[in-house]
């Protein structure tokens, strides 16, 4: 009894949230944890991944979907009917593969490593085709900023009165407690067309594009200068201008304080130059070119690689390869998933090996500065299409890096008096950024079809203070996770 209203309760819950939609969450049968990126067939070539936390949504406007197909690696490809989902409370158990790996080995040579990867390195030209198409896409960026250490304070001046300075330096210690209790995050996404002719000629078009955001806590390093800034300034003659004086070098060029009466409001848009890089750079991982991603995890002049298992995928065989540095340059460890059938790469995970490290600018002692490029890893998904070529299907990277700024700043009046005012700040910490990329369609574009597309510069995107799915329409996008659902502005 207990158990057939608790599953009527859901199933209306369900109904009034998502009239037209159906989300579920998949699970390992085993270790009842959740299938990322899992692949959800609702018709031959029509389908949905699952995010990182395991959970899908499907459009039921179709009535015709009566039933899902499900597959991932290391899982057997399952047929699941809707009404049997909704019987289960939303829930879908995956059935992991055996490994299959000692069956290979008992039925056939054992396989070669160094040979599987040569002989995908040699179909890469045959398996990615990457000019002349065109991908909808939907993109997804996440980012964070942690304070570790946040130290604003005017040390010296020569024209303010004490008073006034205790009230300055009060109030940029507000500043500061305030961002050292807070996290920021927040969240952009959008979605659109990206054209491609070849690696130097592409186009975006960008259909609709949104951010969720706390303004309150906009706690990027651009808005915690500013805000800084805004105090100093309150306690300096904006009719004078200044010569600025930062560690061992002075700033020539005098610097006016005086407000522009023509200010304009940040307007809420984004460049498509900005938004195109950022995609592009994403999309170039998945290339057969020698600087991308993918090409240089397959070089074995720089890593070695070991046969982790064999299992399969949508009934083909898939061997599932580690894959670690060889040589200092090397950064990356991970693991390839190769069609046995195609030697096409289904899938790669990386991330930096142990000891390893990106970018790094150490110039603490002299100017103040450091930088280090901590964190690189991520997720390449493939799909096979009709054609037998293997198209990006899903993208996901993750990227952090350690920040430290330690400058004394200087304000030196060009007038008789030269009345200076030092300000001391401090900001160490970390940034992470979390960018997911999926490719709802590629197909294939003539040339002339590219050059009457039109370009525009700027797209304005609407400013959010929480979720709102409906804003998509029908389009198919990433499901939130959690943290972005839960995510409210409102109630801060």
């Amino acid at each position: 009894m207990t158990k057939s209203i608790l599953r009527f309760v859901i199933f209306i819950l369900t109904i009034s949230l998502n009239a037209q939609s159906f989300s579920a969450k998949i699970l390992d049968k085993s270790t009842k944890l959740p299938v990322p990126y899992a692949a959800i067939q609702t018709a031959q070539y029509k389908g949905v991944i699952t995010n990182e936390e395991g959970v899908f949504n499907i459009d039921l406007e179709d009535n015709s979907i009566t039933e899902i197909t499900i597959s991932s690696l290391g899982y057997k490809k399952q047929i699941f009917k809707i009404e049997e989902i909704i019987n289960n409370y939303y829930l879908i158990e995956l059935e992991p593969s055996i490994n299959e790996l000692n069956t290979v080995y008992l039925s056939n040579t054992k396989p070669n490593v160094d040979s599987i990867i040569a002989r995908t390195v040699r179909n890469l030209s045959k398996n990615y085709k990457t000019e002349n198409l065109q991908h909808k896409l939907f993109y997804r960026e996440t980012s964070y900023m942690d304070f570790d250490n946040l130290d604003f304070k005017i040390s010296r001046t020569s024209n303010v009165k004490k008073k006034q300075l205790i009230d300055a330096n009060s109030n940029l210690k507000a500043i500061t407690n305030n961002i050292m209790t807070s996290n920021f995050v927040h969240f952009t996404d959008f979605i659109g067309e990206l054209s491609v002719m070849d690696k130097d000629s592409s186009k975006l078009k960008v259909d609709k594009a949104t951010q969720i955001i706390n303004a309150k806590k906009d706690f990027s390093l651009e808005n915690i200068q500013e805000r800084a800034q805004s105090v100093v300034l309150k306690y300096l003659d904006t009719t004078l201008t200044y010569k600025l004086k930062t560690g061992m070098f002075k700033i020539e060029d005098s610097l006016s304080l005086a407000s522009e009466d023509n200010h304009e409001e940040d307007k809420q848009e984004f460049e498509i130059k900005e938004l195109k890089s950022k995609v592009n750079r994403m999309l170039n991982d998945t290339r057969a070119n020698p600087k991308s991603l993918l090409r240089k995890i397959l070089d074995a002049d720089y890593y070695s690689y070991s046969l982790q298992n064999v299992t399969f995928y949508n009934d083909e065989m898939v061997y599932a390869i580690h894959f670690k540095p060889k040589r200092a340059k090397a950064k990356y460890a991970g693991t390839l998933y190769i069609e046995d059938d195609s030697y096409g790469v289904l899938k790669a995970d990386y991330s930096y090996s142990k000891g390893k490290r990106g970018s790094k600018v150490n110039l603490r002692l002299i100017l103040g500065v450091k930088y280090i490029e901590k964190i690189s890893s991520g997720t390449i998904i493939f799909k096979k299409n009709e054609n037998n070529w293997f198209e990006p299907r899903y993208i996901r990277h993750e990227e952090g890096y350690y920040f430290y700024i330690n400058r004394p700043l200087k304000f030196i009046e060009n007038s008789s008096a030269r009345n200076k005012t030092l300000f001391k700040f401090k900001i160490e910490g970390v940034a992470k950024h979390r960018k997911e990329l999926l490719l709802t369609s590629t197909t294939e574009i003539s040339t002339s079809e590219f050059n009457n597309i039109k370009e525009v510069k700027i797209i304005p995107y609407e400013k959010q203070r929480k979720y709102d799915a409906t804003i998509w329409g029908g389009n198919e996008t990433l499901v939130p996770t959690e943290e972005l659902k839960t995510f409210d502005a409102n109630k801060d």
